[in-house]
């Protein structure tokens, strides 16, 4: 009987971070930097999934689009306006960048919700590179147009006097700060509902409460695919919204 007990509750463990795990896509237990992975496997077809959208699905680009050209001109014209609208029209040079940054994230997000599938928005390694990539980006792109103008963005003119100083090391902290939660938020979003998916899953196992855990999962996956596009959605208007302080640093 102990044995019987011992199996059951064995076969009800579950680990909700297992399936944030890298695995070499060709076994093995050594992952190099040049080691393909299943990450590297999800991020090649998030790439995939978005070329075949806004090239080959435009490629005959109608008067009366298709449903295919219909989703790209959408995505096209939701991002070209969130940049034009928060950073300006004199951004909007920049939106090739931005709406790359954007489809890769919704697109990697969505794609993390089939099932056996890889996340890999949920790795701080990935999110970090777009994270330091976008704050790279906006301060070099400060500098060049503004030169020690951009400065500027730290010294608070409106303030008294005395204060300036003061709130200049607060908003130079607030500065370097904003990568870390640039890749935290999207990061931490997407495995957190990733792991609770998982947990109401492993309590589906138990008779007793399978069909509240069903239930529990469908809801949570609906939500998810809400987070999956608005976390996306954060990312590129923060991106924005920091592009906008590079280009009119003054306050």
């Amino acid at each position: 009987m102990a044995s019987e007990a011992h199996g059951e509750s064995a076969g009800l463990t579950f680990h909700p971070m297992d399936q944030f795990i890298v695995k070499p896509l060709f076994g093995g237990d050594t992952i190099n930097w040049y080691t393909p992975t299943n990450v590297t496997l999800w991020m090649g077809l998030t790439i995939v999934v978005i070329f075949l959208l806004l090239v080959v699905g435009t490629r005959g680009r109608a008067v009366i689009p298709s449903r295919i050209q219909s989703v790209a001109e959408l995505a096209y014209g939701f991002v070209y306006q969130m940049v034009e609208d928060v950073a300006g029209k004199d951004a909007i040079k920049f939106f090739p960048y931005i709406m790359t940054l954007f489809m890769f994230i919704v697109f990697a997000n969505f794609l993390g919700l089939l099932p056996m599938s890889f996340t890999t928005t949920s790795h701080f390694a990935v999110t970090v590179v777009l994270a330091l990539a976008v704050f790279i980006t906006v301060t070099v792109v400060g500098f060049v147009k503004n030169g020690t103008k951009f400065l500027g963005l730290f010294w608070v003119s409106s303030a008294p006097l005395a204060l300036r100083p003061i709130l200049a090391i607060i908003e130079l902290i607030s500065y370097f700060v904003r990568p870390v939660s640039h890749f935290i938020r999207l990061a931490g979003n997407i495995m957190a509902g990733h792991a609770v998916i998982k947990v109401f899953a492993g309590f589906a196992q138990i008779t007793a409460v399978a069909p509240l855990a069903v239930l529990a999962i469908t809801a949570m996956y609906g939500l998810e695919v809400l987070v999956a596009f608005i976390q996306a959605y954060v990312f590129t208007i923060l991106t924005c919204v920091y592009l906008k302080d590079a280009l009119h640093p003054s306050h």
